[in-house]
């Protein structure tokens, strides 16, 4: 097993006695963590410093998340929920609509943010290899699920071929942005996400049309 400092490991015992945990905390701690993971990268964050930012006691994040790692993963996935809203998926009548209405027109402030949280994660994963399956069924597969189910509709009104690849297709977009992020240091932003589209959903499913900017 990789040896990994104090913070990265498991958390101390806490006595279980004491006040119960308060589930109606955790997405303002979850907010906190998010803030200092990118404000100091994983290496930096330290679970008082969250503790501080979310004014709650050590105690409380003890009795909820049993390491650092699986404190960032949450705190990912909360993000990500905020992100897309599973319950009123767009339904436009056609896959390259579906897939721009999924497109949100974030900040630039917010792009950033999402940059260093991405670093910070990357770095995790480089410390707690263990914690990549998790890692990516709480930060790709979410949005690869929506992409899968927009790809199945086509298929089911007769868009695209039955044959295409869909597992595959559903990932393309969550792969190039995380590249894009953590490699090349940039935003994923509208022109990025529509030249995806574009460029590469569109033809792979055998939607291309010439002409179309």
């Amino acid at each position: 097993m990789t040896q990994l400092d104090s913070e990265d490991e498991a958390f101390e015992p806490t006595p279980k006695l004491g006040r119960k945990r308060d589930p109606s905390r955790d997405p303002e701690i979850l907010a906190a963590a998010l803030e200092v993971l990118a404000e100091t990268g994983y290496d930096g964050m330290t679970i008082d410093m969250v503790a501080a930012r979310a004014k709650a006691g050590k105690a409380t994040l003890y009795r909820r998340w049993a390491s650092k790692g699986e404190l960032v993963i949450d705190a990912v996935t909360f993000m990500k929920r905020a992100d897309v809203d599973y319950a009123q998926l767009p339904d436009t009548g056609t896959l390259r609509g579906d897939f721009i209405a999924l497109i949100k027109p974030p900040s630039i402030q917010d792009g950033e943010l999402k940059m260093r949280i991405m670093g910070g994660i990357m770095s995790m994963l480089s410390r707690s290899p263990e914690l990549a399956e998790t890692a990516y069924a709480a930060i790709v597969e979410p949005r690869a699920a929506v992409n899968r189910m927009l790809l199945q509709r086509a298929v089911d009104r007769g868009e695209i071929d039955p044959g295409c690849d869909i597992d595959n297709l559903s990932l393309i977009s969550q792969s190039m942005s995380i590249f894009r992020v953590v490699v090349l240091r940039k935003p994923v932003d509208r022109e990025f996400l529509m030249s995806l589209i574009d460029g590469v959903l569109m033809p792979a499913v055998g939607l291309a049309e010439k002409g179309r900017p």
